[in-house]
């Protein structure tokens, strides 16, 4: 997840990078200045900008203007030591705002809410934000080449990695609905696009193997069924 820090007080962007990297956040651009931080925007995109409010020169609220000018797609998150700013940070643009001193708690709280707003359409691609280990991961959806239920979890398989999203199978399949996925079995689904090859096998299931990766998936006998009716239909 490409991030982007802003404060012009070091000490306080020195604990919020360090506190971010403890939530699993790496990819993480500096800047104690807003011209700076308004260069960094030009040159690259990124998802998620945390800005302070009260900056010399520019405060973090014309900042935001500024950056989502050039990067709609960019979500913000304040930072301010007083909570009078919190209206005037919503009406920025922003999706949440921490308060000064920030802890380990804000900052978690912060990215789960962040997630809420990263799963929704973005230049007409949705995307999710998954967790593997320490790292946190940005992921647009047409790159998934299937999700699997883990417990109270999903596996989100990519062709680099596999990662981790606090969300039920039936969430997923909503959260897919009008993208070509199918669900193949009660905690397997594909996405249709990724799909190399299938093959039969006992109790009339699938196979279901993929360009990019050495992986196969199974359907149930069910939903192989469903599935050669949904392919039929889409070929009609």
């Amino acid at each position: 997840m490409k991030t982007l820090i802003v404060d012009d007080e070091k000490l306080a962007l020195s604990r919020l990078k360090r506190l971010l990297n403890e939530e699993g956040v790496s990819d993480i651009i500096e800047c104690n200045n807003p011209i700076d931080a308004i260069k960094e925007v030009s040159k690259q995109k990124f998802d998620v900008a945390f800005l302070d409010i009260s900056m010399p020169t520019m405060t973090g609220l014309e900042l935001a203007n500024t950056i989502l000018e050039i990067s709609p797609q960019t979500f913000i998150i304040f930072q301010t030591a007083y909570q009078e700013h919190a209206l005037d940070a919503f009406k920025s643009g922003g999706v949440d705002y921490l308060l000064k001193p920030i802890s380990n708690e804000s900052i978690k709280n912060s990215l789960e809410k962040l997630e809420k707003f990263i799963i929704k359409e973005t230049d007409s691609t949705k995307k999710v934000m998954a967790k593997r280990g320490n790292k946190l991961y940005l992921t647009n959806i047409d790159e998934i080449y299937y999700v699997k239920a883990d417990l109270d979890e999903v596996i989100i398989r990519t062709k680099d990695t596999d990662a981790y999203l606090r969300k039920k199978i039936g969430d997923m399949e909503s959260l897919l609905k009008g993208k070509n996925f199918f669900r193949i079995h009660r905690s397997c689904i594909v996405n249709v696009d990724k799909i190399k090859s299938m093959q039969s096998i006992e109790q009339s299931k699938l196979e279901i193997s993929f360009d990019g990766i050495d992986e196969i998936v199974t359907s149930s006998k069910d939903g192989a069924k469903e599935f050669r009716e949904y392919l039929e239909n889409k070929t009609l």
